[in-house]
């Protein structure tokens, strides 16, 4: 089944470790075959690192794009999220942390980092939230 990019004009995206740029208008790409493709907007340059989530996301996504190379960065992952799964204490963040763990184990890198996203969206929250006086484990949970 073929994969249906939709780019915005200028947008840039990596197919296959290949950075790529689409031209001044909209553009719908069909790639028949499969292929390691990440939108700009999801990816991480090093200095971008900044928080344990990051810490975790990071590893997968260069495991993604440089498959050839995962067992360089998977010891980095194990070592992230055994930090970070040591310091939460949602059963729901948790549950993702294995299913993330299990996603990594399997190569299946791209879901992985899909269910990374909640891993970033839950830290922003948390961060957010600091001096706000709501704990971790508080009522919008």
């Amino acid at each position: 089944m073929p994969l249906k990019l939709s780019l915005k004009p200028s947008e840039r995206f990596v197919i296959n470790g290949a950075v790529m740029q689409n031209g001044d208008r909209r553009t719908i790409l069909l790639l028949q075959n499969k292929a390691s493709v990440l939108r700009e907007k999801d990816i991480f340059q090093p200095e971008q690192i900044d928080s344990p989530a990051k810490h975790i996301y990071f590893p997968i996504q260069m495991m993604y794009l440089q498959p050839e190379d995962a067992a360089a960065f998977y010891d980095q992952f194990v070592l992230r999220m055994s930090e970070f799964m040591n310091v939460i204490r949602s059963a729901d963040i948790l549950k993702e942390c294995v299913a993330i763990s299990r996603d990594v184990m399997a190569a299946d890198y791209y879901k992985a980092l899909t269910r990374c996203r909640k891993l970033l969206t839950y830290e922003e929250e948390r961060l957010a939230n600091v001096g706000d006086g709501v704990p971790e484990g508080g009522a919008e949970e």
